[in-house]
């Protein structure tokens, strides 16, 4: 015969080892604890200072939105700010774009530069 027999191993083996289940465990525990601090806790971090950004924006800050557009804040909504983009023929040209899609707050001056 080219294949051998295969005996159940005595069910008594793994009652005897009390820390068995605890061990197996430990190895999927330490890749979750290591997830959370390198990829969970910062990010978790970076909304909250984004969020914290959005909340304290204001009438005049120079700001850059999510996809590229510079301009000065002419008013803050609720949900909604109101950005100067241009200068145009009839006055400055203003776009309302949604809080949450402010990327980024700019030094004051940025705007004169570009």
């Amino acid at each position: 015969m080219l294949i051998s027999n295969a005996y159940a191993q005595a069910a008594g083996a793994a009652a005897a080892d009390p820390t068995g289940g605890l061990m197996g465990m430990l190895p999927i525990l330490l890749m979750f604890i290591v997830l959370w601090f390198v990829m969970i806790r910062p990010q978790m971090k970076k909304a909250k200072e984004q969020q914290k950004m959005v909340s304290e924006l204001a009438k005049g800050d120079e700001v850059i939105t999510q996809g590229g557009i510079t301009g000065r804040i002419a008013k803050v909504g609720e949900n909604y700010l109101s950005l100067e983009v241009a200068e145009g023929k009839d006055g400055p040209v203003v776009i309302t774009v949604q809080k949450n899609a402010v990327g980024a707050l700019l030094p004051k001056g940025t705007l004169k530069n570009l």
